[in-house]
């Protein structure tokens, strides 16, 4: 059940998968993926691809959805829909090369288009073993919107990609318990017909 950690838990779940698929470049020793906040300049030595969580929005696609309900007798349990939220994160390389810079962003773009769709025994924190699924895809910034991103963290503009991440589902902690019906009566009463005549 995805709980308040289900943010920080995706942002993990990005990081070690894009730590992974980046330990086959070269040279030694490969550049990692972190989680940022790009307040400061990242370490580039080893090369890093930073993660920052920019926009957390609620998923437009997933809404409308049904009430969820869970029997465990002798009792029903009925609480609000997940909240489906929409993560979008900027990825930068920082290596202090721009052609190992663009190799990063190209292992990453590959990675992503390859494994869209990030579940089973990739996730990782809370949702580890749990059955949800991620889905990557490129966000679609233009040049003005992405400048306007580091615009507002007062940073230089950087070579990078957006990607959005979506349904992250954060379930609500109110429940109401109820008792199921366990039978039910009906009265009835014969009611004469009169001849219309």
């Amino acid at each position: 059940m995805p709980d308040f950690n289900v943010i920080a838990d995706v942002s993990l779940t990005l990081q070690n998968v894009l730590t992974d698929s980046l330990s086959i470049l070269q040279p030694a020793p490969p550049p990692i993926a972190q989680v940022h906040d790009l307040q400061n300049t990242p370490a580039q030595a080893p090369p890093t691809l930073t993660l920052f969580l920019f926009d957390i929005c609620e998923d437009p696609s997933a809404r409308n959805r049904g009430r969820v309900r869970d029997v465990v007798p002798p009792n029903l349990t009925v609480r609000k829909p997940p909240l489906a939220l929409m993560l979008r994160y900027l990825l930068t390389p920082w290596s202090g090369d721009r052609f190992t810079d663009h190799r990063i962003l190209g292992r990453v773009m590959q990675t992503l288009y390859d494994g869209a769709i990030i579940s089973g025994t990739q996730l990782a924190g809370g949702l580890a073993g749990s059955d949800q699924a991620l889905k990557i895809t490129p966000a679609t910034l233009t040049l003005d919107e992405r400048s306007r991103v580091w615009f507002s963290i007062q940073r230089p503009y950087r070579l990078s990609v957006a990607y959005e991440v979506r349904v992250v589902n954060l379930d609500s902690d109110i429940a109401d318990q109820r008792r199921p019906v366990g039978s039910r009566q009906l009265d009835y009463e014969e009611v004469e017909q009169k001849n219309g005549t």
